[in-house]
């Protein structure tokens, strides 16, 4: 993902491609293309082949151009990259040499108006990647309270979500609430900005994006994905933004390179064996240099493993968050 002023530069992108060592002949997913950053650097090894990933349908559009200078190296499939199992098989690759993700918004995305991703820049209020199903409009017209309450707590860590829930009820009472600049006014109302802060609805927006797009449950479902899809040997990196999804990598992590429980106290406890090794004992983050030129680096963290060659683990899908769907379906209270 990259910024206005180096669209097709990712953070971390030198360290993400080192994590992942293509070699001549491998096969490597970038599970979330935008820009398509990760895979330039990539397809710079002689002989990969990549297969990009991207819910978004303006940046697999945007992908023409790099796809044709590929020669035929580079293939860009419209999907959610939880999906990225299903994507490679159906590409004749069903097992990978390495998987790189890059987790949240692209600057493409929030830089266009009409996306409506940022309180930046007025638009509707939209902010789907995908640009289907229940847009951030629709989530703020029928969640109730309650919902919208927790939603913007768990995803935005924001500490003043019931008196932001309250006033989103009290304000769609009036009048519908359908652009950004609106839902920030109402955020700003009663979140007071302080100096050299962030604006005060970042955190409602960051929840509000995160939840739409059900980026948690995309992430947890893709690591799943990723443990099946790599072969012995391959290698996943995933750089986060956010702690929740940071997160969520670390601890999907430990739990696929954890040995054998048990003490000399207790019986062994039976676990099934390591299906990664963990190359990032703690996350990679960027250096001054890169913070300087996109201010979006200094949150990012970079995480990585190497598969081995043991099966995959079971798969825990439930979520301990609210869903879309249920949202959605619940409707005001």
């Amino acid at each position: 993902m990259s910024t206005a002023s180096s669209r097709h530069i990712s953070v971390l992108g030198r360290e993400a491609v080192e994590f992942l060592a293509p070699r001549d002949g491998g096969v490597y997913v970038d599970a979330t293309f935008g820009a398509g950053g990760y895979s330039k650097r990539i397809l710079e090894a002689a002989g990969t082949r990549v297969i990009g990933i991207d819910r978004d349908r303006t940046a697999v559009a945007e992908a023409f151009d790099l796809v044709e200078r590929a020669e035929g190296r580079l293939t860009v499939v419209q999907d959610r990259f939880s999906n990225l199992a299903e994507v490679c098989a159906a590409e004749g690759a069903p097992q990978v040499d390495g998987i790189v993700m890059d987790i949240g918004v692209s600057s493409m995305q929030l830089d266009r108006a009409e996306r409506g991703f940022s309180f930046r820049h007025d638009g509707p209020l939209d902010m789907r990647m995908g640009q289907d199903g229940a847009s951030a409009a629709d989530v703020v017209a029928v969640a109730s309270e309650k919902d919208l309450a927790n939603i913007i707590y768990i995803f935005g860590e924001e500490r003043h979500s019931r008196a932001v829930a309250r006033a989103i009820v009290k304000a769609r009472q009036e009048n519908p609430i359908v652009t950004t600049k609106v839902l920030a006014d109402i955020v700003s109302s009663v979140v007071r900005a302080r100096p050299n802060e962030i604006h005060p609805a970042t955190r409602t927006f960051q929840a509000l994006r995160i939840f739409v797009n059900e980026e948690l449950d995309e992430l947890q479902t893709a690591l799943h994905a990723s443990e099946r899809a790599l072969k012995p040997g391959g290698r996943l990196v995933v750089v986060s933004f956010h702690s929740l999804e940071d997160r969520i990598v670390k601890n999907f992590l430990a739990a696929r390179a954890k040995q054998g429980g048990g003490s000399r106290h207790l019986p062994e406890v039976e676990q099934a064996a390591p299906s990664f090794e963990i190359l990032t004992k703690r996350p990679v983050v960027a250096n001054d240099n890169e913070t300087a030129a996109n201010p979006r680096a200094r949150s990012a963290k970079l995480r990585a493993a190497q598969r081995t060659a043991n099966p995959s683990h079971h798969e825990d899908t439930t979520f301990d968050w609210p869903t879309l769907r249920s949202v959605m379906k619940g409707g005001r209270s």
